[in-house]
């Protein structure tokens, strides 16, 4: 996941320069570093991603308007120094448990490691715990079913790629695991013959206090460099809409290995939190079906199609074509349906 990290001191500046080369010896993608102490300079270096010599980015402007900035762009924001400078500044984008980006906040010393929001959902324990390693710091997690060791319905959910079709279920069943009590899970094929706490399935007509669907569908795209995300995911939901698919459906998103970092894919991925699975010519050209061909493509990128075979692939054997290769401007996609067998 991108993670942006603003400091407000020279201790914190240092801080962030030492987790950049931790993750860089580990091989991680190192945290971008915004420094708001530099004020004087930061009017020279507004653009995102133009780094000094020490990798980190002079910020000017307000810290809210930096967590509005990694809002906008699905980052785990990351605040080296007090709690309350971070409160205030993400009190206006802080809207939904299971949307909200993950947020963090370090003090400048490098002891402490708290993740503030979307502990669960958008990952920031998670996130914290890799942080706090590298730092050598104290995780701070306050969730209660991670101290207490209790099962959380949530995490289940992500890991295991499900919707959660009614989350007034999680606090229920949240309750339940604290208490100690068994938290009873089913699925489709095998109907419990009483209420169950969980149940996976597309629809049923069992009683349950959580629903939790599976994501049956995979979206292939194909695109020209450096193409607007804001457009490619507009052109996304247009297409998705007309064939009454939610983004909340998707299980991936397939594409070519030469564009999986192209940053509309990236930030299709970080939004909706749908994982992109990447194929390199060899494997794309091994997809077995009929495929719309283009010359053009081939002379390109190696392979006469990369939205469908993409998609074809990460949806795994028997998957079924739903919509056909599509066109936009800079960008084609693809969407196929898992085999049901494979994914209840």
């Amino acid at each position: 996941m991108r993670k942006m990290a603003i400091c407000f001191s020279r201790a914190g500046r240092e801080l962030i320069q030492r987790l950049r080369r931790a993750e860089k010896e580990k091989g991680l993608d190192p945290v971008e570093g915004y420094d708001s102490t530099r004020q004087d300079d930061a009017a020279e270096t507004k653009t995102i991603g133009e780094r000094t010599g020490d990798g980190l980015l002079p910020y000017q402007g307000t810290v809210e308007e930096w967590a509005q900035m990694a809002a906008e762009i699905h980052a785990c924001a990351i605040f080296v120094g007090a709690t309350g400078i971070a409160v205030r500044a993400v009190a206006g984008i802080a809207a939904d448990k299971l949307t909200d980006i993950p947020v963090i906040v370090i003090d400048d010393q490098g002891e402490f490691v708290i993740p503030l929001l979307s502990g669960h959902a958008g990952g920031a324990n998670r996130i914290a715990m890799t942080l706090a390693a590298l730092l050598d710091a104290v995780p701070v997690i306050t969730t209660a079913t991670d101290l207490h060791g209790a099962f959380s319905v949530d995490v289940f959910a992500g890991e295991h790629r499900l919707t959660i079709r009614n989350r007034d279920g999680i606090k229920r069943v949240s309750a339940k695991a604290l208490e100690g009590k068994p938290v009873t899970l089913s699925i489709k094929h095998f109907p419990p013959e009483s209420p169950v706490d969980v149940i996976v399935a597309d629809e049923t007509d069992r009683e349950y206090t959580l629903l939790l669907s599976p994501k049956p569908y995979v979206l292939g795209l194909g695109m020209r460099k450096g193409k607007d995300p804001g457009e490619t995911e507009a052109f996304v939901k247009q297409c998705l809409e007309q064939h009454g698919i939610s983004m909340e459906e998707l299980y991936a998103i397939g594409t070519i290995d030469l564009k999986e970092r192209e940053e509309a894919i990236r930030r299709l991925s970080r939004k909706y939190r749908i994982p992109v699975l990447s194929f390199d010519t060899a494997l794309l050209d091994q997809a077995e079906g009929e495929f719309t061909a283009s010359s053009f493509v081939k002379e390109t990128v190696g392979v006469d199609n990369v939205c469908e075979r993409a998609a074809s692939l990460a949806a795994g054997p028997q998957a079924v074509r739903v919509i056909g290769k599509t066109k936009g401007d800079g960008v084609t996609l693809a969407v196929y349906r898992r085999k049901e067998g494979l994914y209840v």
